[in-house]
């Protein structure tokens, strides 16, 4: 298993990165739910979100760590999605930047 690592900076502060996320979580599940099955997200602290989903039959577990100017995802890859490291780091940078700017 290999952990990807994305770091994205921002400069809302903690809580309104919070907030964000916890918004960005109800449209994902409204969105993609369908399609991939439940998304679980589970704040582990004030600045720590657990987050987990299964994707044609592979799971991904990580986390996103909520700094003042940061944020960091770990996502831990199944060895057959590590081949698409690339394009999941896109996908990811792409859609925070996204939360971030909303």
């Amino acid at each position: 298993m290999k952990t990807l690592e994305v770091r994205l900076p921002h400069s809302l502060g903690a809580e309104a990165a919070h907030a964000k996320l916890d918004a960005a979580l109800v449209k994902a599940r409204a969105q993609y739910e369908q399609q991939v099955g439940p998304i679980e997200a589970t704040w582990e602290a004030d600045d720590r979100l657990k987050v987990g989903l299964s994707v044609m039959g592979m799971r991904f577990d990580g986390q996103i760590d909520v700094l003042p100017e940061e944020l960091v995802v770990k996502l831990n890859l199944p060895m057959m999605a590590s081949m698409f490291a690339g394009k999941i780091r896109e996908g990811i940078e792409q859609q925070l930047a996204a939360v971030i700017k909303a």
